[in-house]
């Protein structure tokens, strides 16, 4: 009976990591996938902070600013310091640099960078999120897979600062 019991406890714990490899690797591609091709809401899947995967989604107020991208042309000379964005792990915030009507470089004022998980994920995202937006003229870039917090606050403090290089803001700061 005893052997019984440890073979059926074994095929469920087997059950169960096959069950969150799945969920790990292949549903949250096509969760990053969904996220590039939803207008109105949008679904990202997260890694908490014990390794399970998640599934959150944000209203279309706050996901409207990350799709939207903006048009070179249209864009002032300048530096523009978007609002500091919450996220669950702290605030993130950018400041765009425009430089012949195209976005030039990103700097990234603040993020959350309090313990060794915070800096070891923001020191690979960030990089590739500064890279992205550069290449993209816009906040329309790719979620680094275990970065999404990261990347909410990062696309939305950038579509602000790409929204006052739009139209122009006072508060904006004009390079020569």
């Amino acid at each position: 009976m005893k052997k019984v019991t440890g073979f059926i406890v074994s095929l469920i714990v087997l059950i169960a990591i096959i069950l969150d490899g799945f969920w790990l690797f292949f549903k949250n591609k096509n969760a990053q996938t969904e996220t590039s091709t939803t207008s109105g809401t949008q679904q990202t899947a997260s890694a908490d902070s014990t390794g399970a995967t998640s599934s959150t989604s944000s209203s279309s107020s706050s996901s409207s600013s990350n799709s939207a991208s903006s048009s070179s042309s249209s864009l002032k000379d300048g530096s523009y310091t978007g609002a500091a964005t919450s996220t669950q792990w702290g605030d993130v915030q950018v400041q765009a640099v425009v430089s012949g009507g195209k976005l030039t470089k990103v700097n990234v004022l603040e993020y959350p960078n309090d313990n060794g998980h915070d800096q070891k994920v923001n020191s690979q995202a960030l990089p590739v999120y500064k890279k992205e937006a550069i290449s993209a003229q816009g906040a329309d870039i790719q979620l680094v897979s275990g970065a999404s917090e990261t990347y909410k606050g990062f696309t939305g403090s950038l579509q602000d600062a790409l929204n006052q290089a739009k139209e122009g803001s006072s508060d904006a700061t004009t390079t020569n």
